[in-house]
């Protein structure tokens, strides 16, 4: 079993390679592994039920990319919620969320949950 966290090695609207392999939709890095495809209840908003596949893993930092251009919107009451969850929660268009991903991901038990596109 691979214990290092997944590495993002290259992302493009709409494609992200992650340990060499390429992912087409939205996706949530987790510690452990990838979750894909990633389906929200509504594409351009994010909901609690949306983020139900990492709320019972232990987290210091869940990092949210919201699309290339931060077309997808975390409603403060959503966020309120998932700093209940996490220590550390950061909202970042999608290439910043990466970058900040890579940076700390050997640091910190970190998931990136990443839309991919607008």
């Amino acid at each position: 079993m691979n214990t290092e966290p997944p590495k993002i090695e290259k992302y493009n609207f709409g494609t992200i390679v992650i340990d060499g392999i390429s992912y087409h939709q939205d996706i949530i890095i987790y510690p452990e592994g990838v979750y894909h495809p990633w389906w929200r209840k509504e594409g351009h908003k994010l909901f609690m039920q949306d983020i139900s596949p990492i709320q019972d893993i232990q987290l210091n930092v869940l990092i949210i990319g919201t699309g290339a251009f931060g077309m997808m919107k975390v409603p403060e009451n959503v966020q309120n919620e998932i700093k209940k969850m996490v220590k550390e929660l950061k909202i970042l268009k999608t290439g910043e969320a990466i970058k900040l991903y890579n940076k700390i991901k050997d640091q910190q038990r970190v998931s990136a949950a990443l839309h991919l596109t607008c």
